[in-house]
């Protein structure tokens, strides 16, 4: 038996993902709805904030939610913000994190296989509500590719990681 980036084992059964979801004022109401749709899909769901539409500011989200996957073992992150730009910087920050803006089915496809995108980002101001359950939908079923050339090009940003942290590549 094994676990596949989508989540099914050797016999078909379905393993639920532990995904970490995060937004500021700007994608709170499209965050709440997207979390009941993850745990719809019997993902294991939890909200990093904000917790109502109230002004706040999108580091904080941001960094939760990429700390969650680079340091506390949560499998993938989703965050949202107005455009997703800003609140993706935050993201890329730490170590282990590959955060992308996808306002489309093909990006987040391509992001997970040419990429291994491990935290989604969305920009509220750019998506529907539909359109954004169908690009989570497509990037958390979507596996790494194994072609060479892309595993290769990952790897090549970890050891870009480790240089500018000090570490040796």
């Amino acid at each position: 038996m094994f676990k596949s980036d989508k989540g099914i084992i050797g016999n078909g059964a379905e393993i639920t993902m532990k995904i970490a979801v995060g937004a500021d004022h700007g994608g709170f109401e499209l965050k709440r709805h997207l979390m009941d749709f993850l745990k719809g899909m019997g993902h294991s769901v939890t909200d990093f904030g904000a917790r109502d539409n109230s002004p706040s500011d999108y580091p904080e989200f941001g960094y939760k939610v990429a700390h969650a996957v680079s340091r506390e073992g949560y499998d993938r992150g989703v965050l949202i913000c107005k455009t997703g730009i800003g609140i993706s910087i935050v993201a890329n920050k730490l170590t282990n994190v590959r955060a992308g803006v996808c306002q489309d089915v093909k990006s987040a496809r391509l992001s997970r296989e040419h990429n291994d995108l491990n935290v989604l980002v969305m920009g509220s101001e750019f998506v529907s509500l539909e359109k954004a359950k169908e690009i989570l939908k497509t990037w958390l079923e979507t596996d790494f590719s194994t072609e060479e050339r892309h595993r290769r090009r990952v790897k090549q940003i970890s050891e870009i990681e480790k240089k500018v942290l000090g570490e040796k590549a």
